[in-house]
């Protein structure tokens, strides 16, 4: 069967190597020309880590990544709202791994090309025009930067791990509108500083329209005594006022967001000066767009990004691509018929990423912050006068049974 991967990112790179666990051998198509370790950090929570150490992949992922410990919530004045811990020190089979995204796709590559063969990628091949009218798919694919096409080819099974921007998308909604803009814009950057609170702690501080969001990702870093940490600020703006297109590599200046964070310094934090001392910053609109229906028509189909665009709240936007790569190849190994196997795929997936987007733009577990925001804008004396445990504990529960890491259901798992 001849299986095409539209997008060489974190969800087609994992859905390669799942499909090829299952005797398939897919071949990955990439717009860019050169596959390179770029980015910031990213959270895998414990039901990907499950998929990827399935695949064979946990010992090289520990070896880079940090185990996150705990997650913490701040109001904007410091002081603590919520602790919990995470991954193993919440007694989930499996950890919760903070790492550079750069690092875990350079991984990710490096396993395709060595088990799928030094071909399996094709870059400087950007699909333009899909038709999926015929009796097979058939794909055209253009060099962007020479302005030529490339390659013109059919296939039995078509996915679209192409991103926000998805062209296989866009062919099966043409009338689509564009990403959802809500008002938000985040700086992301990294900062080799001091370990922070535990040294394996997350932590976000502030409330839904000013945010400050903090890991560490580097093993290296750890065992040297020192953090290299991701971080991301984050401002809310008019939603009706003109955006740029997001783009993960277009460059920022500190002086767009730091005059906002300048009093944010905390006894066990200052983050004006965490901001000073990053070399680059990454800006990117928070955008996400509407659930659709379905997302398989016959052979096609779509997967991470591409199929359910997300607010990044809840550190699951490649957590939830990497259990569609893991669903999708369990369909394709259990149903003879691809179609048959997608439509099962997507019954398994679809409703569930549709609530986390709904979910995402209730600001999730994050509503916490904001609840305190609204209860005690000036700071508080006492936690429990202004929210209760039994509210924080809820929030959080809830969050996880809807994104799919509640711990005892995930453990099962393991046991089974």
């Amino acid at each position: 069967m001849e299986v095409v991967i539209v997008g060489a990112g974190i969800g087609g790179l994992v859905t390669a190597l799942a499909l090829y666990n299952k005797g398939h051998k897919p071949v990955l198509y990439e717009s860019v020309g050169a596959m390179r370790e770029w980015g910031v950090g990213i959270n895998l929570l414990p039901h990907a880590v499950r998929v990827l150490t399935e695949l064979g992949l946990a010992e090289r992922l520990l070896s880079t990544g940090i185990e996150t410990a705990e997650l913490l919530y701040f109001s904007k004045h410091g002081q603590r709202i919520w602790r919990e811990p995470r991954g193993l020190e919440a007694g989930y089979a499996w950890p919760q791994i903070s790492i550079h995204r750069g690092v875990l796709h350079g991984i990710l590559q490096s396993e395709v090309s060595r088990r799928l063969g030094p071909d399996a990628i094709r870059t400087s091949h950007h699909l333009a025009t899909l038709e999926t009218h015929g009796s097979l798919p058939r794909l055209c694919f253009v060099d962007r930067v020479r302005d030529e096409h490339v390659l013109e080819r059919e296939a039995d099974l078509v996915i679209g791990a192409d991103g926000i921007h998805s062209v296989v998308r866009s062919a099966l909604y043409p009338d689509e509108r564009p990403p959802i803009w809500n008002g938000a814009i985040l700086w992301r950057a990294i900062t080799e500083s001091a370990p922070i609170l535990s040294g394996r702690s997350m932590f976000m501080a502030g409330h839904a329209n000013q945010k400050f969001v903090c890991y560490p990702i580097s093993k290296c870093h750890w065992d040297a005594g020192r953090s290299l940490t991701n971080w991301v600020a984050e401002l809310r703006f008019d939603p009706g006022q003109p955006f740029r297109r997001e783009d993960w590599s277009r460059g920022a200046d500190i002086g767009d967001f730091l005059p906002s964070f300048e009093t944010w310094c905390f006894d066990w934090l200052d983050i004006p000066a965490l901001i000073r001392g990053t070399d680059a910053v990454l800006e990117y609109p928070m955008v996400d767009k509407d659930p659709v229906e379905r997302w398989s028509f016959g052979p096609v189909t779509l997967l991470g990004d591409a199929a359910h665009p997300m607010y990044p709240i809840g550190s699951n936007g490649a957590s939830q691509a990497i259990l569609d790569a893991d669903a999708l190849a369990r369909a394709m190994a259990d149903y003879a018929d691809p179609v048959e196997a997608l439509q099962a795929y997507e019954q398994e997936r679809l409703t569930t990423t549709s609530a986390i987007v709904w979910a995402n733009r209730g600001q999730g577990p994050e509503q916490v912050m904001q609840m305190v925001e609204d209860r005690a804008p000036d700071g508080f004396a006492d936690l429990d006068d202004v929210i209760s445990q039994t509210e924080l504990e809820t929030i959080a529960a809830r969050y996880k049974k809807v994104a799919g890491f509640d711990r005892d259901r995930l453990n099962r798992l393991r046991d089974d």
